[in-house]
C-alpha cells in the first residue's frame, strides 16, 4: 500500500502543482511548487485518503515520499 499512497501522491503534487514530473524524494518546493498551492494540495490528498493531515506534518514532509509515509501514518 505505500507504494500505491507514493504513487498517488506524486501524481496529486503534479497536477496541483503543474509539475510535468517529480522524483519521489525530491523537495517539491524546489522542483516549483508554492506556498499558494499547499491548501487545494492538502485539500486533494485529505480527500483521497480519508484523512486530515496536521499542518506541522505536512510542512515537516517536502517530498513525495514523505507525504505519502505521513498519510500512510494517519490511516494506521
Amino acid at each position: 500500500m505505500p507504494n500505491d499512497h507514493l504513487e498517488i501522491v506524486t501524481q496529486v503534487l503534479c497536477s496541483v502543482g503543474g509539475l510535468p514530473r517529480l522524483a519521489p524524494d525530491q523537495d517539491f518546493y524546489d522542483a516549483g511548487f508554492t506556498s499558494i498551492m499547499a491548501l487545494p494540495l492538502l485539500m486533494e490528498l485529505e480527500g483521497k485518503f480519508n484523512v486530515i493531515i496536521p499542518d506541522d506534518l505536512f510542512i515537516g514532509a517536502r517530498t513525495a515520499r514523505g507525504l505519502s509515509e505521513v498519510i500512510a501514518g494517519l490511516q494506521n
